[in-house]
C-alpha cells in the first residue's frame, strides 16, 4: 500500500461506533495492515486531558469555549497522530472527527455551521477522511441504550443533556447521511451484521 487511509466512524452516543472500530482494527491487522485506532476528543496526551474537561459531568463549559476546546484537541490529534500515520502508509481509524463538532456544537449548541466548518478546516489542516461511516440509530433504540448505560455506568456531560439536545444531534446525523461520500449503516442491527457491512465498505476502498 503506497499511501495511508483515513477512516472515520461517526454517529450519536451509544450507537456502537467504538465496538465496531475495535473489530475493524482487529480484522485489518489480521490481514497484514498497519493500523492506528484513535478517538476524538483524545488520541494524544494533551487531547486526552482536554477530553476529561469536556466530558466531566460536573463541568461548566460555554458553547464557544466547548468549540475551541474540541478544536484544540483536534489540532494536536491531527498533527501528532493522523498526519504522520497517513504519511507512513498506515490506516487510521478515528472514532469521531469533524462531523461530530458540526452535530454537537452546531446543531446541538446552535453555533453557526459556517464558522464551525472554518474552524474545523483549520484544526484538521483540511484533512478529509477517505471513508466516513455514519452509524444511524432509531430514537427509541437510542433511548433504550442510554437508560441501560445510565444504570450501569452513569453518563458524561453530553449524554446527560436533555432530550431536546439529543434529538438535535440525531437530526444532524440524519442530515449528514445525505452528504456525498458518507456511508450510512443501520446501527440497530446485530454486532455481527454491522461488522459485515463495515468490512464491505472498507474493502471497497483499500482492496483494489
Amino acid at each position: 500500500m503506497e499511501k495511508g487511509f483515513f477512516i472515520v466512524f461517526e454517529g450519536p452516543d451509544r450507537s456502537g461506533k467504538s465496538t465496531q472500530a475495535a473489530l475493524l482494527k482487529a480484522w485489518l491487522e489480521e490481514n497484514g495492515f498497519d493500523v492506528i485506532l484513535t478517538r476524538e476528543p483524545g488520541g494524544t496526551a494533551l487531547s486526552e486531558q482536554v477530553r476529561k474537561i469536556l466530558l466531566d459531568p460536573n463541568g461548566k463549559v460555554s458553547p464557544l469555549a466547548e468549540l475551541f476546546l474540541f478544536s484544540a484537541s483536534r489540532s494536536q490529534h491531527t498533527a501528532e497522530i493522523i498526519k504522520p500515520a497517513i504519511a507512513a502508509g498506515k490506516i487510521v481509524i478515528s472514532d469521531r472527527f469533524t462531523l461530530s463538532t458540526e452535530a454537537y456544537q452546531g446543531y446541538g449548541r446552535g453555533l453557526p455551521l459556517d464558522e464551525i466548518q472554518t474552524i474545523n478546516n483549520i484544526a484538521s489542516e483540511s484533512i478529509q477522511p477517505d471513508l466516513t461511516i455514519l452509524f444511524d440509530i432509531p430514537e427509541q433504540e437510542f433511548e433504550k441504550r442510554m437508560r441501560a448505560e445510565e444504570t450501569k455506568n452513569g453518563t458524561d456531560r453530553f449524554e446527560s443533556e436533555h432530550l431536546d439536545f439529543r434529538s438535535k444531534i440525531h437530526k444532524a446525523y440524519k442530515d449528514f447521511a445525505q452528504r456525498k461520500g458518507i456511508k450510512k449503516i443501520d446501527a440497530s442491527k446485530s454486532i455481527d451484521d454491522i461488522r459485515k457491512e463495515v468490512l464491505r465498505l472498507v474493502k471497497e476502498i483499500i482492496i483494489k
